[in-house]
Order: C-alpha cells, then structure tokens, then sequence
C-alpha cells in the first residue's frame, strides 16, 4: 500500500511539473524567423568575424532583419550569396573579389639582415627589436604570424617569406590586421600585374637592403601605354582600373619589383 501511495504521489507530481512546463514554454516562446535559421545553414561556418559581426550567428540575423546585405559574407562563394538572397527575396550583386597579397619579395636569399633575431617566433615580437631583423623597416618579417591566425590554409612560409596562395584566400582580412609590418594588402583577384613592395625610400637605399625592392626609377610608368602605373613618393603603384596585363611593365622592371605571370599575357587593347 505505501509503495503504491508513493508512486501515485511521485505520478502527481510530474503530472503538475508537465502541466507547469507546458504553460512555461507557452508563457516565454519566443518566435524565430526562420529565415536566420536557413540563412544560417547557408554561410560557410567559419566565424571569422570578417563580416563584422560576432561570427555566424549575428551575421545571419543581421541578414534576416535587413541590416546586411545577402553578400555581407567575405567568405562565403557566389553560389552560397545567391542561396540566401533566394531566402531573403533579394538578388545577390557581386563585386570583383579581392584577396590578400604580401606585398613584399625580400625572402632570406634577396634581403638582407641588420640582426640575427634569436627571440620567440613572433612578428610583433620581432618587430619590437629595433623593427625587426631584416633590413628593410617594410618588409615581411616571416615568422608567421599571419599562417596562425589564417583558418583557410592560404599562407605559408617560404624561405623566409609570407606567401598567400590566392585561390584558398577569402579575404577576411585577419592577415592583414595581424601583420605588424603592414605589409600585407587586398588586391583584385582578377588582376595579375602587382608591385611586390612596400618601401618608399630612396633607389640606393632600397638597393642597399633589397636585391628585388622597387627603386622608383620610373621605368614602367614611361612605358606603360596605359597610364595604369606610377611612381609616388618612391613606389610604383598599379592603378587596376586602367591595368590591361600587358606585361610591358613586368618585362621592362630593371629589379623584378613588379609582378606578373607572362604566359597569361593579354593583347593590350
């Protein structure tokens, strides 16, 4: 008799807990709009924050409430872009894609060294001895600060040099806010003509410390036909809108500052 009062008793009680979790649940529910959950599932995961916002989750309900656009997501390719302006009842408009380039060709075997650094692996550590080890106060230190914080697997150390695989890159810019150097900058994807530095001093100072640093002698802005390259303040600089991958500028480069890959080579227009 007793076992069957405590049962009846235990039942009673979780009779009345259901029925108060049920008016509970009923009291505090709260509607979700479904479209952050769809827009949620369509953006990659990566919660890199290169949005802006604090990862996925805000940057799908930032999408949902009309406060980013259905292209808010660096990350993200055009085909998931497309999927959520479906979602959101807009039409995805895509701009040129960037990706993050080192602007800088000083490895071990072309720059030279004012010091030998024996301290931690670290960029900024690096850098807060006298600017660094490398001669050159712009060029890339190469310790890899930039290789840790990537979550794509774009970047890796060559020879003393950080170099960004562009076809991995998503350009969500943790490299370049990492880089103590600045040395690191978004250049179009599409664009194949890029001067791999960024020291604006004098020609003899340059080649003092660089074998391949750009010596501002002007050669490629007499020769560009194009007016898409000039020389301020000691650096050539490509204007992307005018560039038309002629690789006049690449070839005629007395010190291979300039980038560019001559088997993809365009008829200037």
């Amino acid at each position: 008799m007793v076992i069957v009062k405590a049962v009846a008793v235990t039942g009673g009680i979780g009779v009345v807990c259901g029925i108060l979790l049920a008016f509970a649940a009923k009291l505090f529910h709260i509607d979700v709009d479904q479209r952050i959950i769809d827009v949620r599932n369509a953006l990659p995961g990566a919660n890199c924050g290169a949005c802006g916002y604090a990862g996925c989750d805000a940057m799908a309900a930032a999408i949902a409430g009309g406060k980013a656009p259905a292209n808010g997501c660096p990350v993200a390719n055009a085909q998931a872009h497309e999927k959520i302006a479906d979602i959101m009842g807009t039409t995805a408009v895509e701009g040129e894609k960037n990706v993050a380039h080192v602007l800088c060709q000083g490895c071990d075997s072309l720059a030279t060294k004012k010091h030998e650094y024996h301290g931690i692996k670290d960029c900024k550590a690096a850098a807060a001895v006298q600017g660094g080890n490398k001669s050159c106060d712009k060029g890339c230190l190469g310790f890899g600060n930039c290789v840790e914080v990537c979550d794509f697997d774009a970047i890796q150390i060559v020879d003393g040099l950080a170099v960004i695989d562009k076809e991995k890159c998503t350009a969500c810019g943790k490299c370049i806010e990492e880089c103590p150097k600045a040395v690191i900058e978004f250049v179009p994807y599409k664009n194949n003509v890029i001067v791999g530095c960024n020291n604006r001093d004098f020609g003899k100072a340059v080649k003092d410390v660089c074998k391949i640093g750009c010596i501002a002698c002007k050669i490629c802005e007499k020769n560009c036909a194009f007016d898409a390259i000039h020389v301020t303040n000691n650096l050539a600089k490509v204007d992307y809108d005018k560039c038309t991958h002629c690789m006049v500028c690449v070839e005629k480069c007395p010190t291979k500052a300039i980038q560019g890959d001559l088997t993809v080579k365009k008829q200037a227009m």
